[in-house]
């Protein structure tokens, strides 16, 4: 393969399941040459498919019904929702199932089959927490005030924090968490859709066309302005997985968060990095639209994602409810995020679960990631 460029992205990934393979001594220490395996895919593979999508029957929604029920007669709050007192009998396996694929699969799936208008919200909500306890069983804070339900929605007075905007935004990764869930409660008028990208296609691109650049992103001097300042690196090699965690905003800033003047900015080579990982991403990204009720999830690590710009309409006013999951199974544990994970999902703290927005309390949190 000839020197990989911004320029020649598109073309050269027209043939990208058949990459060179670079030389191991090009890489960090440890770093495997090739990703292989389901996590691997490109956008065009779920062109024509549906497979990521699962169809609750009318069974499994009269399930989850009584699965609700009987949480409520234990008489908990449902703030303790988790998926032993959350029971699923027929359904649970196969949650079972679908989160082992967005752990260690693909890394994403869509559950449909909810009807919001069918439920009060306290009731969606639960049926929310309990879906997603069985896929992670526990559910992480998202602000220093605990919040665990973060809304997305547009804020015309919060709208510089790109959670809260209607404008598109580039391919991140969550600060913390294994999996990142969101119920769709309702679809913007036009645009907003969901996109991802396998950060495993990414990665065997960059290993194959630019290794120095992999170099670049393991090293330890990125420096991340929030949630605090840190020196970290982008990529892990973890127990031989390689998982992704960044933003732009944190290393460039963003007109609700501008950089501050006395911290470093990005080296050229960072910045090409970025750049790089960008224009891959978008290259073999894949784009589909929720509906009301729909529950997706992401493996935060290893996949991105991103959305489309969107325009609200009245009632067609897009509102995302955003929970960020670990799980004692499959969780990742990685030093250099060991804080991050310690106070989103650490014994100690309050966990608060707001069930609708909060105008005038915008954002829920400070920094967007």
């Amino acid at each position: 393969m000839s020197a990989l460029s911004i320029q020649t992205i598109p073309s050269t990934l027209a043939d990208s399941k058949h990459l060179p393979v670079t030389k191991q001594d090009a890489l960090p220490r440890g770093f495997p040459v090739m990703i292989k395996g389901n996590a691997v895919w490109v956008g065009s593979d779920f062109a024509t498919k549906e497979e990521f999508i699962y169809h609750l029957s009318e069974a499994e929604v009269s399930e989850l019904w009584q699965g609700l029920d009987a949480f409520k007669d234990t008489g908990l709050d449902g703030t303790k929702i988790n998926k032993h007192n959350f029971l699923l009998p027929t359904l649970g396996p196969k949650l079972h199932t679908i989160s082992q694929e967005v752990h260690t699969g693909r890394g994403f799936a869509v559950i449909r089959g909810l009807d919001p208008a069918s439920f009060c919200v306290e009731d969606l909500s639960m049926i929310y927490m309990g879906i997603g306890s069985h896929i992670a069983d526990t559910i992480g804070r998202q602000d220093r005030n605990g919040n665990a339900l973060v809304h997305i929605v547009a804020d015309k007075n919060n709208g510089a924090h790109h959670r809260h905007s209607t404008d598109p935004i580039t391919f991140h990764t969550e600060d913390c968490g294994d999996v990142v869930a969101w119920l769709t409660r309702n679809v913007a008028a036009d645009g907003g859709r969901c996109i991802i990208s396998s950060a495993a296609t990414v990665y065997n691109v960059l290993s194959a066309a630019r290794p120095d650049l992999i170099r670049v992103l393991a090293a330890g001097n990125w420096p991340f302005a929030f949630p605090r300042y840190q020196c970290r690196p982008v990529i892990f090699n973890e127990d031989g997985k390689v998982l992704f965690n960044f933003g732009r905003a944190p290393l460039l800033g963003s007109s609700a968060n501008p950089r501050k003047a006395h911290l470093p900015g990005l080296s050229a080579q960072q910045q090409e990095a970025l750049d790089f990982i960008e224009a891959i991403a978008r290259a073999t990204e894949f784009g589909f639209r929720t509906q009301p009720g729909d529950i997706h999830f992401i493996s935060n690590m290893t996949v991105f994602h991103r959305r489309d710009g969107f325009t609200d309409n009245g009632d067609q006013s897009r509102h995302l409810v955003r929970t960020l999951l670990t799980d004692s199974v499959y969780g990742s544990k990685v030093p250099a995020l060991e804080r991050q994970w310690t106070e989103a999902f650490g014994e100690e703290g309050n966990r608060a679960f707001h069930i609708e927005p909060m105008p005038g309390f915008f954002p829920l949190r400070k920094y967007p990631n």
